[in-house]
């Protein structure tokens, strides 16, 4: 990457319509926190998109969820389930690297948002440590009907054809007062503080202070000007410590006081007692005596920090640590990394390259342009700039200021309008992975400690990346060994129209066994089936192959007969694996269709007049099991126009819902559709099955129209 360059950030849509929700649920159950998460259609990650009563900087660990995760939030989506944790004891026991991230007592619940079978979202509530152990009823009712209200103004946006979406940070919202005050109670409270002994102030929810007394001022050292509107920390380096870090933290998770004792250099001692509330911490600040070093630990008096404090980057590469050990693929890597590094060391922007057939290839950013990334992606190995410079030598640089980076690299010109930067190489097991670039919009001194902080951190990244590209490998190579197996085209026959899909699940490197097919055997005669193979795994690919093999070996012979002869094969075949398939034959010239299933989800008959039922087929038994197993066939009616639809059970099975309510519930959804083009049609299928699950097992979908 030769030089630097600007990077812009995005606007999303607004999302306050899901304020009063939020609020009213808040006012009603006493909660002093909440959090809105939303799920865009075909995505497999929650996006927070509203939050009350929560700080920035621990938001920021948690603003993009993935589904796939051991959260709260994703099992309560993934589960259908409102999901209610306690106490520390049981957030350990279930969740026990969110509870490494946040060691605070608090008791939190988490409940999808959804209207009839689609999901929106989810909901994540949080009340204080002097709560309850057990959710009470009327706060469970208050969880429903709050989700509830969520999700029809997120349905009625969605229909109205302005969706809410979350915006590129999530919306923080004003936190709830019991009552407001006038400018002459503001005075008088002023004074009324000033008046107290010691001193005091009072800090917002993201640790900023908002108000001082001249005595709390004197007895840190410094001017209320200096110190309004600031965090602590960075005016008074002796508090940037993680000590003081986890009281404030443990002050608003818990809504519990705290206190603790710190030395203001070079020898006053300093007693802190923290009073939190929904809108922040009260603070008062007294002199005190030297603690005993067995009841407060000190906090000592480091070199002035350049911004981040140690005590938020220990927090935040605590959870980056936790997390990237469930991160799957280089995507979800790099989302967790952006998500986490930035406000861990308050950088503005951030590029991770990896070296690819001799040059430097961008494969992730926030905070830069496309354009930018465009212009720099790509930079050959052989060329000397800062980014491929670390990565062949393995030592970081750190430019505290664009002088410092063009006394380094006179070629160096200024595109992005950052003042520092960090380039960090990326090496695991001493083999050059790729390069990370950390770029801030003021200037930077790197302390020495962050360097040491920034270059371990670089460590933990290549690990987590080196196997996030091996997974990522393994996963296209099982995929693309699946779609070897599937028809890459149907045949084309006069009369008939014919749509397809196929939805590998996004969880796992393993192949399924999800299989469809048509074949022309005579003029006006076509065979259609669908299958399941049962598990996840090569045996479940192979033997998908051989029972289309198989299927096109005996089509021709009526549908009953041709589920028998395989049901038969797969007996002797001795596999262990069932499989579940629909065959059929359809009559064009008589308008008519002869079906057999083993045990598969029943086909859908939308008519010509748009209405849809579900076809009564008479179920046989999985192919595999019995030899003598035998299968009824169902001859119905196939007029022009009609369509006939065929799928597998990852289209209908729901975590909590009935599989027949869901199967109703597809059924109404082609009858709604008004769609006249079929692949349009699947499209409006599958976009609805998205959105009603996110699906842990493969989709397939055929669906057949005659016309004249």
């Amino acid at each position: 990457m030769p030089d630097l360059a600007g990077f812009g950030t995005g606007t999303g849509s607004g999302t306050h319509l899901l304020d009063a929700a939020l609020a009213q649920f808040m006012r009603e159950t006493g909660a002093c926190g909440g959090l809105v998460y939303l799920l865009l259609p075909g995505e497999r990650v929650l996006r927070l998109s509203v939050l009350r009563g929560f700080p920035r900087q621990i938001a920021a660990q948690w603003t993009q969820v993935p589904l796939a995760a051991r959260t709260p939030a994703s099992d309560a989506v993934r589960e259908r389930r409102l999901v209610w944790i306690g106490d520390q004891e049981e957030m350990a026991r279930h969740y026990p690297q969110l509870a490494l991230a946040m060691p605070y007592p608090f008791s939190i619940a988490a409940a999808p948002i959804a209207t009839g079978t689609t999901l929106w979202g989810a909901l994540v509530a949080r009340w204080p440590c002097s709560h309850p152990s057990r959710l009470r009823r009327h706060e469970r009712d208050a969880v429903r009907a709050s989700c509830r209200r969520l999700g029809l103004v997120l349905r009625q946006a969605a229909d109205s054809g302005h969706p809410l979406l979350p915006g590129p940070e999530p919306q923080a919202l004003a936190s709830l007062r019991a009552n407001a005050r006038g400018p002459t109670q503001e005075v008088a409270a002023a004074d009324f503080a000033e008046r107290l002994p010691g001193g005091c102030c009072a800090l917002d929810l993201d640790g900023r202070i908002t108000f001082i007394t001249t005595a709390a001022a004197d007895l840190l050292g410094a001017s209320a000007v200096d110190l309004l509107g600031a965090l602590p920390r960075q005016v008074l380096p002796w508090l940037d410590d993680p000590v003081v870090e986890g009281h404030y933290r443990a002050a608003v998770l818990s809504q519990q006081a705290t206190s603790f004792t710190a030395l203001r250099p070079p020898d006053r001692w300093l007693s802190f007692h923290l009073y939190p509330n929904v809108s922040g911490i009260s603070v008062r600040v007294a002199p005190a005596s030297p603690a005993p070093a067995s009841e407060t630990p000190e906090v000592p008096y480091p070199a002035p920090p350049a911004a981040p404090g140690r005590s938020t980057a220990h927090y935040h590469l605590m959870h980056l640590a936790a997390t990237l050990t469930e991160a799957i693929g280089v995507t979800d890597v790099i989302d967790r990394i952006a998500d986490l590094i930035l406000p861990a060391f308050e950088a503005q922007a951030l590029a991770l390259m990896i070296a690819e057939e001799g040059r430097l290839r961008i494969i992730g950013y926030r905070g830069y342009t496309a354009e930018l990334m465009d212009r720099f992606d790509g930079a050959p190995l052989a060329s000397d700039t800062p980014a491929v410079r670390v990565l062949t030598s393995g030592a970081p640089r750190f430019y505290a200021t664009f002088a410092d980076l063009k006394r380094a690299y006179p070629p160096a010109v200024l595109q992005d309008g950052k003042a520092a930067w960090a380039f960090l190489p990326l090496i695991t097991s001493g083999r050059p992975v790729g390069s990370l670039v950390l770029a801030y919009d003021r200037l930077h001194p790197f302390t020495s400690e962050e360097r040491a902080v920034l270059t371990s951190t670089a460590g933990l990244i290549a690990q987590a990346l080196d196997r996030a590209r091996l997974y990522d490998a393994k996963h296209a190579l099982a995929h693309s060994l699946q779609a070897s197996l599937l028809p890459h085209t149907l045949p084309r026959v006069p009369g008939l129209d014919v749509a397809t899909r196929y939805l590998p699940t996004t969880e796992g490197i393993d192949v399924g066994g999800d299989f469809y097919d048509l074949i022309h055997l005579d003029t006006d005669l076509v065979a259609v089936a669908i299958g399941d193979v049962q598990g996840h795994n090569v045996n479940a690919a192979a033997l998908m192959g051989q029972v289309r093999t198989a299927v096109h070996a005996t089509a021709g012979a009526p549908p009953g007969q041709v589920l028998a002869r395989i049901n038969r094969l797969l007996t002797d075949l001795d596999t262990d694996l069932f499989t579940s398939c629909v065959y059929g034959q359809l009559d064009l010239a008589r308008d008519r269709a002869c079906l057999a299933t083993a045990g598969h989800p029943p086909p859908l008959l939308r008519h010509p007049d748009l209405h849809t039922e579900v076809l009564p087929l008479t179920p046989g038994l999985l192919l595999g099991i019995d030899p003598a197993a035998d299968y009824r066939e169902t001859d119905i009616p196939l007029p022009p126009g009609a369509v006939l639809a065929l799928y597998t059970d990852g289209l209908v099975e729901i975590p909590g819902v009935d599989i027949d309510e869901a199967t109703v519930d597809l059924a109404a959804q082609l009858t709604q559709a008004q769609c006249q083009n079929l692949d349009a049609l699947a499209d409006t299928v599958v976009h609805h099955a998205q959105r009603t699950n996110p699906h842990k097992d493969d989709i397939a979908l055929l669906l057949i129209r005659p016309r004249r």
